[in-house]
């Protein structure tokens, strides 16, 4: 007579489910972020796919296309565009080619309604990776269509808003907190994803792009000056 079989654990009858104190292993495969202190704390070890990931950040240009390079430059190096819907300031072709992004695969959007474009390359599956920086009147509801097409999407998906978004609820499954910790470093703590609350603040080294004199001036000691007192005070 042979012994009965142990029943498998509840996280193995279905990938989309984990115990709560588990990091989630999703369906799909992730793509690593390039930072292995993040892809720890990260479902997967990486970015997600077919998901959108928030990326609260105060100011836009602080280093958020130094943290996504790693993985947007494998991206392109795979053949597969890169979108970028929205960027605060005109992308500089040497600094990006510097981090090792294909200029022959990025692509810029501008315009007054980004959402329409962000849609359809989420859903036409002819794009390897979408970066978007959300204006503040960005809707919950345009945020679940978002979430919705990103299901549709073969990549990874990210989009830029302000830290005042964490206190409202958000469709994505990955949510960071970003801020400026140096000209060369941001400090990254993860908000929400598939597994336990983390309480953790990561401060992770961006690849440099600034010249070295630009780089000493970020980083010297700013001088206050103080007027002197009228001598009819």
């Amino acid at each position: 007579m042979s012994s009965p079989t142990s029943p498998l654990p509840l996280e193995h009858l279905h990938p989309a489910l984990w115990r709560a104190h588990q990091l989630g292993r999703g369906r799909e495969s992730v793509q690593a972020s390039g930072y292995p202190a993040l892809d720890a704390e990260l479902p997967g070890g990486g970015w997600p796919q077919r998901a959108l990931t928030e990326l609260l950040l105060a100011g836009c240009g602080w280093g958020e296309i130094r943290l996504l390079a790693p993985a947007l430059a494998r991206v392109g190096a795979s053949g597969r565009g890169v979108l970028l819907l929205g960027p605060p300031a005109e992308p500089c072709a040497e600094a990006l080619a510097q981090l090792g992004l294909a200029l022959s695969h990025c692509v810029v959007v501008r315009g007054p309604d980004l959402l329409w474009p962000f849609e359809q390359a989420l859903r036409s599956g002819q794009v390897g990776a979408v970066v978007a920086w959300a204006p503040a009147s960005l809707k919950s509801e345009s945020l679940r269509r978002l979430q919705l097409a990103a299901q549709s999407h073969e990549g990874p998906a990210f989009v830029v808003r302000s830290p005042q978004a964490a206190s409202q609820p958000s469709p994505a499954p990955l949510r960071l907190l970003l801020a400026g910790a140096g000209p060369d470093a941001l400090a990254v703590r993860v908000l929400k994803r598939r597994g336990p609350a983390s309480e953790q603040t990561l401060v992770l080294g961006l690849p440099p792009v600034l010249s070295r004199s630009a780089r000493q001036r970020a980083t010297a000691p700013r001088r206050i000056a103080v007027a002197a007192p009228s001598a009819h005070a």
